[in-house]
């Protein structure tokens, strides 16, 4: 016999009298009475009892035998843990060993990013395993665990949908694809692309995140880095038609993401789009005469071609300024390295005109203004020479964007479409918290592919948690990161019997951390199980650290 305890979110722990015994091979477990009831002192003599039910004389006195230890950090973990219940992840990660590890990954990258080993060293400081009913793990079982979550990964995010979609499926998806760069060449799926990060000579992944209408990440995908991101999305549809069901569904997506094929994909299965058109569809669009600079104003426009398709127009005036200040401020630039180049050739009679010129050419061609600016030579003076023509037609589509769609007028207003494209910086938000927030992508400590896929979706769910939290807590003064970091504070007291753990007792939080519980509704237990497990690495950091030169000291 032992005593169990159980614990549910908005509910009391319930406090069972539970025995434990095998039959066909398999362990099962009976309840034999709920023990809820009973005061702390009576249950603590019962766990005694049936400690030393062998000997019961052994006991002695109870205020000679128990000892009070500094315990673990409980209160965040067991907050991420409620909230990972909340929201159907514990349930799709499952109760296995594998499962409370992976359970255990995602609440580490919320806690402190970083290595396996770093969440490791980390599982040393908060009670994992009591919380989580985990077995002693070290780094190694994290990196195997990767190889788990990459081979249930559709699994549990058919799970998680089937958890948040019982009955109705969403009939409308949001997806972009973003990328991340690499410090090293080793990763399976490292290669040069476009890289969004501004990040010369470095190799990158390419990721491309699935949500539904309100940005709740489905499903994520890691591609190789020279991945274009049209080739993404023919299998997010694939995804929806046979993963997640819906009818009529409309895809939204940036420009340049849903092309002609794309568009005729998702036709030819009853599928619709919600898209923008990139500066040069629209002026090719202008000189067909499909529609006119007349119509771009700051409340929306609207035109349908012989096709059926329609085109939503609107020129955004904080947009067009910003572009405009940004032409400024690059053509200020440049009037300075003028100066500076024309100083310059004026101190050396003999230095040559074309270095300068060259290396203005290669500037301006860099800031994208060739169109309209351009350097000339008079004599040994550098000049720039503006073609106004050319500038006028190039301002004149500043904060001018035209969004187009399959969606007839009949079923949706120009208002709808111009709101569910404005609805993809809800992934943009996404990717932002991600890599640049305290999620912190990168750097990514793998180098095989599936491990290195299992990494990102980690994240993914790591942010589905924080997303939650977000929402828990947006009427208090802090961020996810610091509620997080103020609930780490909550430890245990650890209780002993001669020295073997018997149970940790949660003291009375600050009034700080029973705000964060209450906004969550998150109730905390009296008492939580003490498995006596301390959680190591199996590598040592002190060996892994280059020795100090000759001469140099630690504290140096």
């Amino acid at each position: 016999m032992y005593i169990d305890t159980t614990n549910s979110i908005g509910r009391k722990p319930c406090i069972l009298l539970r025995e434990c015994f095998r039959k066909d091979g398999e362990i099962k477990h009976v309840t034999i009475a709920n023990i809820s009831h009973c005061s702390k002192e009576e249950i603590v003599a019962l766990e005694l009892a049936l400690k030393y039910k062998h000997d019961l004389a052994e006991i002695g006195s109870v205020s000679e035998i128990l000892s009070h230890y500094q315990g673990l950090s409980v209160g965040a973990i067991m907050v991420l843990d409620a909230i990972s219940q909340k929201i159907g992840l514990s349930d799709a990660l499952g109760f296995s060993q594998a499962g409370k590890l992976a359970l255990w990954q995602v609440m580490a990258r919320a806690l402190d990013q970083g290595s396996r080993l770093s969440a490791t060293r980390l599982a040393g400081t908060h009670a994992v395993c009591d919380v989580l009913n985990l077995k002693n793990f070290n780094e190694d079982d994290l990196y195997e665990n990767l190889d788990w979550l990459n081979k249930n990964q559709t699994r549990i995010e058919n799970e998680l949908f089937q958890f948040r979609y019982p009955d109705q499926k969403p009939e409308l998806y949001l997806y972009d694809v973003t990328s991340s760069y690499l410090e090293g060449k080793e990763n399976e799926l490292a290669a040069f692309g476009y890289n969004r990060d501004k990040k010369s000579g470095k190799m990158q992944i390419v990721i491309g995140l699935l949500c539904d209408s309100f940005g709740e990440p489905i499903s994520v995908e890691v591609f190789d880095g020279n991945f274009q991101d049209p080739k993404t999305f023919s299998s997010q549809i694939q995804k929806v038609v046979e993963r997640f069901g819906g009818k009529s569904v409309t895809f939204v997506g940036d420009r340049g993401m849903i092309k002609s094929k794309q568009m005729k994909d998702l036709n030819g299965i009853g599928f619709h789009f919600i898209t923008a058109i990139t500066k040069s569809q629209i002026e090719k669009l202008l000189k067909r005469g499909i529609f006119q600079m007349s119509l771009f104003h700051n409340e929306l426009a609207e035109i349908e071609d012989d096709n059926g398709k329609r085109y939503v127009l609107r020129r955004n005036p904080e947009r067009a300024k910003e572009v405009q200040e940004t032409r400024a401020s690059k053509r200020s630039k440049l009037d300075r390295a003028i100066l500076i180049w024309n100083a310059y050739l004026g101190e050396h009679p003999k230095a040559k005109m074309t270095t300068g010129f060259n290396v203005l050419s290669q500037k301006i061609k860099n800031f994208k203004l060739e169109k309209w600016l351009s350097v000339e030579l008079s004599g040994r003076i550098l000049k720039l020479k503006i073609d106004l023509d050319a500038l006028a037609e190039e301002e004149k589509l500043d904060g001018c964007y035209v969004l187009t769609t399959d969606l007839p007028k009949e079923k949706v207003t120009k208002e709808f479409i111009h709101s569910r494209y404005k609805d993809l910086a809800f992934v943009e938000r996404a990717f932002r918290t991600c890599k640049l927030d305290f999620l912190e992508l990168r750097p990514i400590n793998v180098r095989k592919g599936d491990h290195t896929r299992a990494h990102v979706f980690v994240v993914m769910l790591a942010y589905r948690l924080a997303k939650e939290l977000k929402i828990s807590w947006e009427n208090l003064d802090i961020t996810v990161h610091e509620g997080l970091k103020l609930l780490s504070q909550l430890g245990a007291v650890e209780v002993r019997v001669r020295d073997r753990p018997l149970y940790q007792v949660i003291p009375e939080p600050l009034p700080q951390i029973q705000a964060l519980l209450k906004a969550a509704n998150v109730t905390l237990p009296k008492q939580i199980r003490a498995k006596g497990i301390r959680v190591t690495t199996r590598k040592k950091l002190s060996g892994c650290r280059k020795p100090l030169p000759e001469g140099v000291s630690s504290k140096s």
